[in-house]
């Protein structure tokens, strides 16, 4: 057996997704993973994926509330990639067939004016550049048993990237206040769950200015028109076959979300 690096990562972690078939975390057999190098097996996850014609399209969050970090046992938000490859259009039900366990979250998404690049990057230089504010449902996939990993795996794994749809209805950041924007979950007509922005970072912009800076630091950039997925409001709830998921918020309107 060959030893662990970033090809060999990048590759289990690409197989797993293909073949819908989980795995024990990479840091089971690579012990030393640090996160650079995780961001850099996500950076080749990446790049694979355009090879095979996917277009980048923006940046999400992961672990930014609360929540999501007790759930999953890890301390620290990260960020992750975005193709137009996860795009749920609406109306479309989880592609069942193309996924290991999807679990589904609620998420404030920004869609990007201007272009954002750090380091020093504040919430409130962050918030300028967005254009709209929209309401979303991430559809997260872990390609670990269990949905069990440590940073580094999850870092490596691209966040468990699965597909995301947003609502229809987007309004510009200055009409909101996004901390107190709240949202209810709803699955097979029950509500299950409750938060408000403030669950993610404390607000959602301090989610994307922590992102832009992220990527300062690796000499990267929040590109104008990105979509950017801020983090799960909530925990996740599974989306089993026949699952009906709703969304609903305070001001950016419902996001519905069928298990197929």
């Amino acid at each position: 057996m060959s030893t662990w690096d970033i090809d060999r990562a990048a590759t289990a972690l690409l197989e797993a997704e293909d073949s819908r078939t989980d795995r024990v975390p990479i840091t089971d057999e690579w012990p030393d993973l640090d996160l650079a190098t995780a961001y850099a097996v996500q950076d080749e996850t990446l790049r694979r994926r355009l090879d095979r014609g996917e277009k980048l399209t923006g940046i999400k969050l992961g672990l930014t509330s609360r929540a999501k970090q007790q759930r999953m046992n890890v301390t620290s938000p990260l960020t992750a990639w975005l193709t137009d490859a996860m795009v749920l259009p609406v109306g479309d039900p989880v592609p069942q067939e193309k996924l290991i366990h999807p679990r589904a979250e609620p998420e404030i998404v920004f869609v990007m004016r201007d272009r954002l690049a750090g380091p020093g990057v504040t919430a409130a230089t962050a918030l300028a550049a967005v254009g709209s504010v929209h309401a979303g449902i991430e559809v997260i996939d872990s390609r670990y048993r269990d949905f069990k990993f440590t940073l580094p795996d999850v870092v490596a794994d691209n966040a468990s990237s699965g597909f995301f749809v947003t609502g229809p209805v987007g309004r510009p950041p200055s009409e909101l206040d996004l901390a107190l924007e709240a949202c209810l979950v709803e699955v097979d007509g029950q509500v299950v769950d409750s938060a408000t922005g403030a669950a993610v970072q404390g607000h959602p912009a301090e989610a994307l200015a922590l992102a832009a800076n992220d990527l300062g630091r690796r000499g990267l950039a929040i590109e104008p028109g990105w979509v950017v997925l801020t983090g799960g409001m909530t925990d996740a709830v599974f989306v089993p076959p026949g699952a009906k998921v709703a969304a609903h918020f305070t001001n950016l309107g419902s996001v519905f979300l069928s298990g197929g």
